[in-house]
């Protein structure tokens, strides 16, 4: 080969070569337009905005009694101490890392599981136990609200809401503020555990008894609520009275007996079973106290006291036997599905 074609053929490589690299080039580049064209285009489905939208859904803002919080939505490590919470949890599977087992009822599962750290009771709850658990979401209420600031201090990037619902005797709408409140908390758990069906048949099935307890009641009838506690019998006083005191507003009750300067003790007000029995009420609601609270040594069934009791035999709520008792476990569990149950015993047994 001469040495002028040699230098031709070497040109003619070259050019090919050049060519080939080009086309590789571009295809690379087509390749990775394609590429982002799909991560941050119309032809992938997690566009900046879902992914930002998605995000968002981690979490959720919930209103309690101290403002809004933001929440981790199905949070995995959550304590509860909040009475009126248990059930509802309970029978929506939740898992939950600590509660105040002295203070719930015996028949919660929490209770029976020993992976399921105890707080104690409210009087001298162990609060150092939350520290340890490190918990994302504590739930507190009732018995505990007056723990708010120490568990915030004690827990300081966790979600802490107060779902406390006011029904003290300085109340202005105890009644109101009960089912409200009830409904709210179902609300605000429904979203943070993604069980917004479920809170919304609780709060519809709430609803509906609410209204056949109401349709059931004569507006004349005479009411007395009690509380027995220890083998006595103390008074729940309209509004301020434990349990049954708000739903005098929620039912337009006409109360048996007013006492001044009533209160929501525990074990009701002292007041004398004499005058009970000399307001003769039509109807007798009882909490029984003591059928909850597993540590009580002198208990006495309710039923029991309120049938041996010489002073009540006479009265025309025992005569004709208009007395109704709320489910044994509502002193310790005040849950909506409680009173959901409550409410419907006192429209099955005012409607006859």
């Amino acid at each position: 080969m001469t040495k002028s074609k040699f230098l031709k053929l070497t040109v003619i490589i070259a050019a090919f070569a050049l060519m080939a690299t080009a086309c590789s080039s571009s295809n690379n580049q087509e390749g990775k337009s394609d590429t982002n064209q799909q991560i941050n285009g119309a032809d992938n489905p997690n566009t900046k905005e879902e992914l930002d939208e998605s995000a968002e859904k981690l979490t959720v803002e919930i209103t309690d009694v101290h403002g809004t919080v933001l929440v981790p939505v199905k949070p995995k490590n959550v304590v509860a101490l909040d009475n009126r919470t248990f059930e509802t949890l309970s029978d929506w599977g939740i898992e939950l890392a600590a509660v105040p087992k002295g203070v719930m009822s015996a028949d919660s599962p929490y209770v029976s599981d020993e992976s399921v750290l105890d707080i104690g009771n409210h009087r001298e709850p162990n609060l150092e136990i939350l520290a340890a658990v490190d918990p994302e979401l504590v739930i507190i209420g009732q018995r505990f609200a007056n723990f708010y600031e120490d568990i915030k201090a004690l827990v300081p990037n966790a979600a802490v809401i107060d779902l406390n619902i006011d029904v003290s005797e300085e109340a202005a709408s105890p009644g109101e503020n009960l089912v409200n409140g009830l409904k709210s908390s179902t609300s605000a758990l429904g979203q943070i555990f993604d069980k917004n069906d479920e809170a919304r048949k609780l709060i519809a099935d709430f609803d509906k008894a609410i209204e056949d307890a109401k349709s059931a009641y004569n507006g004349a009838d005479t009411v007395m609520s009690v509380v027995v506690s220890g083998g006595n019998i103390g008074f729940s006083a309209p509004g301020s009275g434990r349990v049954w005191g708000p739903m005098y507003e929620i039912f337009g009750w006409v109360p048996a007996l007013s006492i001044d300067k009533a209160t929501s003790d525990h074990q009701g007000d002292d007041v004398s079973v004499e005058a009970i029995a000399q307001s003769n009420p039509d109807w007798i609601f009882v909490l029984d106290r003591d059928a909850s609270v597993s540590s009580t040594t002198d208990a006495v069934p309710a039923q029991d006291v309120i049938d041996n009791s010489p002073a009540l035999q006479n009265i025309k709520a025992v005569t004709e036997g208009n007395i109704v008792y709320a489910p044994n476990d509502t002193y310790t569990n005040e849950s909506i599905q409680t009173y959901l149950e409550l409410f419907t015993n006192l429209a099955n047994a005012l409607v006859k």
